[in-house]
């Protein structure tokens, strides 16, 4: 392994960057210079995202591979410009690098974030790095455009419009679970094998490996998720604006709050709707977890949320891997989930919170 200080940040930056091709004709100069130049068209909006990720808040590297967590910080910050119905073309990517780290290391987790720019077309035209003394620190700004048009704010959502969502949810929070679990019981294993003094399990044990056969679709959907460029897309072939729509990172039950309260109105959504993976329900019972509280609360699916009215219900339908799930009401009936029972529940923003001290 070799150290980051041999190289210096120059050396770094040059190792990271010197297999950057570029793809839009909209990036006229990358990385190399003060700052990138990049050059829209004239009848186009710039869009801008960004996002910060911090060792112990949002990833643990006990579980995560570097590769995947480069992938996944691109992930989230596409998702962003694509709930906004435009189309992501560059990033810039600072990274705070603690001692601990080596250069392979920095080289994997800049690996996953090419590979996440190179399938969705998008440029690494920049960044920072420097020295963290609380570990790894990831800092991405996207930069997307859409015609002024085409753009979809959180706001613009009206009474009778219907509610609908791409892909499935909770699988991404049952992933975590599942990662979550394994963890502790590795630590757990390992504090008995130092107890009792067993050299031989504690040196087995930094080679094992937990067998998550079947539980797959719940870790990539955790490690690896993919922002869903593909929606968008189909929505356009399909002639639908959205009215409103938003990207599934903090839970549905969250984001579906934004909306309304942006857009002033209420809304009702059902719970035997609700688009579940069936290794989402048999990991949920496992757990004693109610699977609909994973749906509604989990994060991190990427999916997207989306209005549109009522007119258009029939396209929508047919569209594949979308779901309608409820109504958007008069802003003086409340926002609720109605049960599978038909019992009706005050909507509650339960879902990630960054800011939240841990007990």
């Amino acid at each position: 392994m070799s150290e980051i200080a041999e190289i210096g940040e120059f050396g770094l930056i040059k190792k990271l960057t010197e297999q950057i091709q570029l793809t839009n004709s909209s990036t006229e100069k990358g990385v190399g210079d003060d700052c990138a130049v990049i050059n829209p068209t004239t009848d186009t909006r710039t869009l801008v995202t960004t996002d910060l990720l911090m060792e112990g808040v949002h990833f643990d590297l006990t579980y995560v591979p570097l590769q995947h967590l480069g992938y996944k910080a691109v992930m989230a910050n596409l998702s962003d410009i694509y709930a906004m119905n435009g189309t992501p073309k560059q990033i810039t990517v600072s990274l705070g690098i603690s001692a601990r780290f080596s250069v392979e290391d920095i080289e994997a987790l800049y690996s996953g974030m090419r590979r996440a720019c190179e399938a969705h077309q998008v440029d690494i035209v920049g960044g920072d790095t420097t020295s963290s003394l609380t570990g790894l620190a990831i800092s991405i700004t996207a930069i997307g455009e859409a015609m002024e048009d085409d753009i979809v704010y959180r706001n613009g959502a009206k009474e009778t419009d219907i509610i609908c969502v791409s892909g499935n949810l909770g699988a991404a929070y049952m992933g975590l679970q599942l990662l979550e679990r394994e963890k502790a019981v590795y630590h757990q294993q390992l504090a008995e094998a130092r107890r009792t003094g067993n050299k031989q399990m504690e040196a087995e044990l930094q080679y094992s490996q937990p067998d998550f056969t079947g539980r797959e679709y719940l870790l990539e959907r955790q490690l690896k998720p993919e922002a869903r460029r593909d929606i968008i897309r189909a929505l356009k072939d399909a002639g639908i604006r959205p009215t409103s729509m938003i990207d599934i990172s903090d839970g549905l039950s969250s984001e579906l709050l934004h909306i309304c309260t942006q857009s002033q109105t209420g809304c009702r959504i059902y719970e035997e709707r609700l688009p579940l993976d069936y290794q989402t329900a048999v990991m949920a019972e496992e757990f004693n977890m109610n699977v609909s509280t994973c749906a509604l609360n989990g994060g991190e699916d990427y999916e997207l949320l989306f209005t549109i009215p009522l007119s258009l219900h029939e396209k929508v339908s047919e569209m594949e891997d979308v779901k309608v799930i409820g109504y958007i009401t008069k802003e003086e009936l409340g926002c609720a989930l109605i049960t599978r029972d038909n019992q009706e529940f005050e909507l509650k923003a339960q879902g990630w919170n960054p800011l939240q001290h841990k007990e």
